[in-house]
């Protein structure tokens, strides 16, 4: 079959790879009919390539049609139509049965000290070949893919895979209250989701800050009031002042470690990506720095006794955070990888019915054959042509 495989630093392929097969009585086969990129698929594409080897299989969004089942897999059949979670949970383990299904304790990679096995997504997530690829085969499925309707366009359903989901726990642990503010940093795929479901869970207002403005202009279709940082000097400052001199009740970082304005986190993900591998993964496990710009601008905006609430991904183990400060103004902080399963039984009845409460139909900005999926990364990377959503078809 055909599937994208890393190869080195900004060099991804679409090559030849052995079909998948059921290996586990737990397996399934699936037929992917639409996969999109991640924007923590940049982070592969750039600063997380020591944990990645050549012909690894990227991806971890993905949707498609069952073609085979284990032996032990009875909720799934052949021609079902499913979409399938980025992490891999057994659904039955202590943390599953707490709906913790990113710390799953049967697909844990204990060796690297990490939770759930995640598709596509380096040694430190199993190493397991991801969706951006004609086939896929999906382990634990017994429990996680999540059947969907027959009908409707994919792009009302593949966004179950992750972002959705993941700006879904980004608003729940966000908190706001009824009627109060949510700022929303980074107006990226999982920013606009976080934005618009933070206005349909209710809250009073919602602000959303980036620097594109294509990013800003869709979040404005969408009655989200917009902030261009580009044109401030003080973020957190503006944030302060045009909520009541308080600052919002609420704040989600959906930017995480790639923040634009980090000069020196950026230096030393530069100076970690030059050494060789082994090298760099010890770096980077016991000295690793984040670009923090956005998460200390979001700590110093939210008001007193506020919510900062992280879906960016960061991996660094030395940053250097505001405790003082934090512990003054009485911040709670709330983050991790996304339960994907916890919520989407809760999310799935908006995207069945004859309207589209979240907007799903109007993120996608560029649809491409899998071919073109380099292509579409540097497109990603680089912002260009409007890019803010890929989705790609095998």
């Amino acid at each position: 079959m055909k599937a994208l495989t890393w190869q080195g630093k900004r060099d991804v392929r679409v090559e030849e790879v052995p079909d998948p097969r059921i290996e586990e009585p737990t397996d399934a086969i699936v037929k992917i009919t639409s996969t999109a990129i991640c924007g923590s698929d940049l982070h592969l594409y750039e600063v997380l390539g020591p944990y990645l080897k050549p012909g690894d299989v990227l991806g971890h969004e993905p949707m498609g049609i069952v073609e085979e089942v284990g032996s032990e897999v009875t909720g799934l059949k052949p021609g079902d139509r499913v979409v399938v979670p980025f992490n891999i949970a057994c659904g039955s383990c202590w943390m599953c049965s707490r709906q913790l299904y990113a710390q799953c304790e049967t697909t844990q990679v204990t060796s690297e000290g990490k939770g759930a096995s995640l598709f596509g997504y380096t040694s430190l997530y199993g190493s397991v070949p991801g969706g951006q690829a004609e086939y896929l085969r999906v382990p634990q499925a017994h429990f996680g893919p999540i059947k969907i309707p027959q009908t409707g366009a994919d792009e009302r359903y593949l966004y179950l895979s992750d972002i959705l989901p993941t700006a879904w726990q980004a608003v729940k642990y966000a908190d706001t209250p009824p009627g109060g503010t949510l700022a929303v940093f980074g107006l990226g795929p999982v920013g606009q989701f976080c934005a618009r479901i933070g206005r349909h869970l209710g809250a009073g207002r919602v602000i959303g800050l980036d620097l594109v403005p294509e990013r800003l202009e869709l979040a404005r279709r969408h009655g989200i009031e917009v902030l261009d940082v580009s044109e401030l000097s003080d973020v957190p400052g503006a944030l302060i002042d045009l909520v009541d001199g308080r600052g919002p009740d609420a704040v989600i970082d959906a930017v995480g470690m790639e923040a634009h304005g980090s000069p020196a986190g950026k230096l030393a993900q530069t100076a970690a990506g030059l050494l060789p591998d082994k090298l760099a993964q010890t770096m980077t496990d016991r000295a690793g720095v984040d670009r923090l710009s956005v998460l200390h601008a979001a700590l110093k905006a939210v008001r007193r006794g506020g919510t900062v609430s992280l879906s960016g991904v960061y991996g660094g183990e030395a940053d250097p955070m505001p405790l003082m400060e934090m512990f003054d103004r009485g911040i709670q902080l709330r983050m991790g990888q996304c339960h994907v399963r916890r919520w989407t039984d809760e999310i799935l009845p908006l995207l069945s019915g004859d309207d589209d409460p979240l907007g799903v139909e109007d993120l996608r900005t560029h649809r491409l054959p899998l071919a073109r999926a380099p292509q579409a990364y540097e497109m990603f990377q680089k912002k260009e042509d409007g890019c803010i959503k890929v989705v790609l078809q095998p």
